[in-house]
């Protein structure tokens, strides 16, 4: 008999809400173990918000947060955020632009930001080493973060991420400021990660159906804080769903594990 497999987020009736604006509404979520999702839509669709979520930064106005068999609102934080790994422009704007390579992965360790006076041992360096050669970034260890190009900062960010070993991880919005080639390269280590079964649930955030990395195994379209559609990638990420989530007409093609997406033109 197979045993069901655990979930990692368990979002039943999740709201938010901000004095009279309704960020989240009513979502019904489910994340398993060894999935790999991406939360696809428009600006103010709630997808940071869905991430802040889920990351346990917010609490949900009403309903149940579900994150790694804990409830938020039953559960002290600080113990839970250390198990997920999240990547996102507000925690990179934190990461002191002086810092070495190694030491803002290492540093992860103790989920601080900025290395001060704590200790680490071999396991510890010898884990960030192995973890910046997995997202290709190995030859940046000496280096400040201040002086690495946006597409290699992103994958500074992966790599810290995944320092303490995280049950979940979150990206959100890893591509956004890259170039054709930075985004590439994301993708790319993204869709490694992605084929590893030791890698943790993962959670994308993005715009653009371009930036699915291959392996990414399912999807959630938000738009206006409600769910389109939520599944499968094979049945989500389809031409008519899509063009519901972004209010307008669009063409959508598929090759070699890869997306891309236009706007229908019209017909004369």
């Amino acid at each position: 008999m197979n045993t069901p497999r655990a979930a990692v987020l368990d979002f039943a009736d999740v709201t938010v809400r901000r004095g009279e604006a309704t960020l989240l509404d009513s979502i019904n979520w489910r994340v398993d173990e060894g999935d790999r999702w991406v939360v696809l839509g428009p600006n103010g669709a709630g997808k940071t918000t869905l991430l802040q979520v889920a990351s346990a930064q917010i609490h949900p106005t009403t309903g149940v947060a579900g994150i790694l068999d804990e409830v938020l609102g039953a559960v002290d934080v600080f113990e839970l955020r250390p198990r997920i790994g999240l990547t996102s422009v507000a925690l990179a704007e934190r990461i002191p632009r002086a810092e070495r390579v190694h030491d803002v992965v290492v540093s992860a360790s103790y989920g601080v930001v900025g290395r001060w006076r704590e200790e680490y041992d071999a396991l510890d360096h010898d884990r960030a080493s192995d973890l910046l050669t997995e997202v290709g970034a190995v030859h940046l260890v000496d280096r400040t973060f201040g002086t690495l190009s946006e597409g290699e900062r992103k994958r500074v960010q992966v790599a810290r991420a995944l320092m303490a070993d995280p049950e979940l991880l979150l990206l959100d919005e890893p591509a956004a400021g890259l170039d054709l080639g930075g985004r590439e390269d994301l993708v790319s280590t993204l869709s490694v990660l992605a084929a590893d079964p030791g890698s943790p649930a993962t959670v994308l955030v993005s715009h653009h159906v371009e930036e699915i990395p291959p392996g990414f195994t399912h999807a959630l379209l938000l738009r206006k804080g409600k769910v389109v559609a939520a599944g499968p990638i094979s049945t989500v990420i389809t031409a008519h769903n899509l063009s519901a989530t972004f209010g307008m007409p669009l063409v959508l093609h598929h090759e070699d594990g890869r997306w891309t997406a236009r706007r229908r033109t019209r017909q004369r």
